[in-house]
């Protein structure tokens, strides 16, 4: 008796806590990169939930443009992981998010996720555990994908190592291709990265 008891208190004990859940897949938690190092003392809980800061600066850059150049009567931009829930115990951070700015005032604005799939996420890297994936690339197909299935029309997903820029919309054929090509992101506003960059004195 008291072996399982200790049994329990084991396994009570290695339960990861909520705070290091990244997103949520039908009941599936996808964890921080480098959880396992918070609960083995090696990091703090804000070490892995901070982004580097190449991914920092490049999410700064694309936010700072599209604020200039999107139509604010018809569209709202969101950053910093904002949530997306489409479905039970089912969520998803992005780290930009142009949205509908009729669609998302008619859902009303309260304190929880958005489930107003955005019209497009641009993200760069990402922040979640890879492990039980094998590697980046089968993550962002499956994101992407769930995205795409809850009513996101485009997704735009950068990658720094690399310097390598996914895209993929619904029923559309999905490419990749690099930096300094320029990617429709909504409407007539087109998007290069390297340029932006260039512009800000910066060549990676």
């Amino acid at each position: 008796m008291t072996k399982v008891l200790e049994d329990k208190k084991t396994k009570k004990r290695k339960r990861v806590p909520k705070e290091l859940i990244y997103e949520m897949r039908y009941g599936s938690p996808i964890y921080y990169r480098d959880y396992d190092k918070v609960l083995s003392g090696e990091k703090t809980l804000e070490e892995v939930m901070g982004s580097s800061k190449i991914q920092a600066w490049i999410i700064s850059t694309i936010l700072e443009f599209l604020v200039k150049v999107l139509d604010g009567k018809k569209y709202k931009v969101f950053a910093n992981e904002a949530g997306f829930q489409w479905a039970p115990r089912t969520w998803r951070n992005l780290d930009i998010a142009i949205f509908n700015k009729k669609k998302l005032l008619k859902e009303g604005l309260t304190d929880k996720y958005t489930k107003t799939p955005p019209e497009v996420v641009i993200e760069v890297d990402t922040k979640a555990d890879l492990r039980k994936y094998g590697d980046m690339l089968s993550y962002m197909k499956e994101k992407i994908q769930d995205l795409l299935n809850a009513g996101v029309k485009k997704v735009i997903w950068y990658t720094t190592d690399d310097k390598k820029v996914m895209v993929a919309e619904k029923n559309k054929r999905w490419f990749i291709t690099d930096w300094n090509d320029t990617i429709n992101v909504i409407d007539d506003i087109d998007l290069n990265l390297e340029d932006l960059l260039k512009k800000e004195g910066i060549d990676l």
